[in-house]
């Protein structure tokens, strides 16, 4: 009875869902105002400098170029190249527009409490957390970030838990130092405040994501499973997309 609410043969859906449910949370934790995550920070920090001086520029353009820049260190670094690798390119250019969209819906939507603004918080990790959850049962195309701790894990036989650590860690670095040095304001950081503001998009949200990130993922992945049978819908793109290159 369980398997018959099941959506059949749902992983495009999942993947589509990924993508959705990803930009969603993003948008919202950006809008608590606490810190985004380390995966998302880099994005928002150049974003935020940029946008001084050109007005067009997106966070979602700021998200696949900074992922298009991963994607060729990535290559140089395994020292091959797949054309599979483009279509995560592609994901990254999908995912940026969608995150556009979701941050133009919410506008100018603003949290006035600090405890609102953590439950929100919340709230974007745990759909964030589902989205990723979608992805991980998928065999769809992922985005540069995912592709980038696979590959080298894999080229250089590495546990993939301890390069996923160190490249979330990095990424945290990367987005501290790209704060400090583009706004030359370090000054302004006022560690007091530090649970009810952010300092260019880097907060104590930001650990707090990262810390309660791999847990959501697994509890929500269960309601994944619950919800959707991972099959394909279209057998004959899954064996294309699964066969491995010479």
């Amino acid at each position: 009875m369980k398997d018959m609410l099941k959506i059949k043969k749902a992983s495009e859906l999942l993947w589509l869902c990924g993508i959705a449910f990803v930009a969603l949370g993003v948008a919202i934790c950006s809008k608590a105002d606490l810190g985004v995550s380390m995966i998302a920070a880099p994005a928002f920090v150049v974003h935020e400098f940029i946008s001084k001086l050109w007005n067009g520029f997106s966070v979602g353009m700021t998200e696949y170029m900074i992922q298009g820049f991963m994607l060729i260190v990535m290559c140089l670094v395994v020292q091959r190249f797949n054309w599979k690798y483009l279509l995560a390119f592609a994901v990254a250019v999908l995912y940026g527009y969608t995150l556009n969209l979701f941050l133009w819906i919410l506008g100018d939507v603003n949290f006035q409490s600090t405890w609102l603004r953590w439950v929100m918080l919340i709230v974007g990790d745990v759909i964030t957390a589902f989205g990723v959850a979608c992805f991980f049962r998928t065999y769809m195309p992922l985005q540069v970030f995912e592709l980038f701790v696979t590959e080298i894990s894999a080229r250089f036989k590495l546990n993939i838990n301890a390069v996923k650590w160190t490249f979330d860690i990095t990424l945290l670095i990367i987005s501290v130092t790209l704060a400090f040095v583009l706004f030359g304001d370090a000054s302004k950081f006022n560690w007091a405040s530090i649970g009810s503001t952010c300092f260019h998009s880097i907060g104590l949200g930001t650990l707090v994501t990262t810390a309660i990130n791999s847990p959501l993922i697994t509890l929500t992945g269960k309601l994944a499973d619950k919800l959707f049978d991972n099959s394909s819908r279209f057998p004959k793109l899954e064996r294309v997309l699964k066969r491995e290159s010479v």
